[in-house]
């Protein structure tokens, strides 16, 4: 029993969640790790009540009648979130030593390149499938017809447009991905930025006819940051404002001193973008900034979107140690914060 005692020990020493069964099939030791997967207070219980998958638990008694080490698979949720683990269950003497490696995360990131793929193909497809057409009708039918060439030449100079725009964004979350790390650390006023951003987007807000309110401290607000992404983030933040809220016929930018930022926990300031439009429903809130997402994809595609340019802004303002978030109520608006640290 001391002998017993003392490889219970072992198992609350390992990193891995683990728990050892004995020779009558019940628990007899499990760490911290294990409890957090299954939960506490089953100490002395058959492992069969424990470990519910079926496969799992013939790999198990596997093992205990002398079989090999083995692996499997289990599936279950934590905190109402799926989760996944590598499961390793090895004999020892009279005991089962059973051993789990969390794969969930693995498992998302392979799910986010495999839907990022399709994604891409997808959003590449459609635009390659509109130009193979007017090729062949300019080869065909509007062969003589300047006019038709004229018309299909439009748009598929627009298409081969979106196609560039979806590649330099591709590019740029490429970029932002191997630089998310490093912390920028030139001196930048913000109102600087948002005043160029005004300046660059005025011919889209007048064709639009919408006007863009800039209010600004007596003061510069000056933040460590990249001013070429920083004017990235507020061009993309307030194209969309124009562009989907243009309906209210006005977006106020408003950038505020610095004071303490409870969401950053120091010093920084609060920059917001406000429109009058059309809003946006409240389940759409949390998805804004994954890629490719669209609260309207026609409408989206009509103005030139990608789906790219809040998860551009996301992956900015993460390397700016800043947050980004989104207030709407349909048919009152959308308004955009970005909090950015002062240092």
């Amino acid at each position: 029993m001391a002998d017993n005692l003392e490889i219970g020990d072992v198992v609350h020493a390992m990193s891995l969640p683990a728990a050892m069964i004995g020779p009558d099939a019940r628990i007899f030791a499990y760490n911290a790790g294990f409890a957090c997967i299954f939960g506490d207070g089953f100490m002395g219980r058959h492992f069969i009540t424990v470990l519910r998958q079926p496969d799992l638990i013939d790999k198990i008694e596997t093992v205990f009648a002398g079989g090999a080490p083995m692996n499997a698979t289990l599936m279950t949720r934590i905190s109402g979130q799926d989760a996944s683990f590598d499961v390793h269950a090895a004999k020892t003497g009279d005991l089962v030593i059973v051993s789990l490696v969390d794969r969930t995360d693995a498992e998302q990131m392979e799910k986010m390149r495999t839907d990022f793929i399709a994604n891409v193909s997808h959003e590449l497809r459609t635009p390659l499938t509109a130009l193979s057409g007017f090729i062949e009708t300019l080869r065909g039918a509007a062969r003589h017809d300047p006019t038709a060439q004229d018309r299909f030449l439009r748009i598929m100079e627009t298409e081969a447009g979106r196609m560039t725009r979806l590649v330099d964004e591709l590019m740029t979350l490429s970029k932002l991905e191997g630089t998310q790390r490093q912390r920028p650390t030139d001196q930048v006023d913000i109102g600087e930025v948002v005043r160029l951003v005004q300046n660059t987007l005025g011919p889209i807000a007048d064709a639009a006819g919408v006007a863009v309110d800039v209010d600004l401290p007596p003061a510069p607000v000056v933040v460590l940051g990249d001013a070429a992404q920083l004017q990235q983030v507020f061009t993309n933040l307030v194209e969309n404002a124009i562009k989907y809220g243009g309906s209210g016929k006005r977006v106020e930018i408003t950038v505020g001193p610095h004071t303490m930022q409870p969401r950053l926990r120091t010093q920084g300031t609060a920059i917001t973008i406000q429109d009058f439009g059309d809003g946006i429903a409240a389940h759409h809130i949390a998805r804004l900034t994954e890629r490719f997402y669209r609260v309207d994809s026609h409408r989206s595609r009509e103005v030139g979107g990608t789906g790219l340019g809040l998860a551009i802004v996301k992956h900015i303002l993460n390397r700016h140690r800043g947050r980004l978030k989104f207030e709407s109520n349909v048919r009152q608006g959308t308004t955009a914060v970005v909090t950015l640290p002062q240092k």
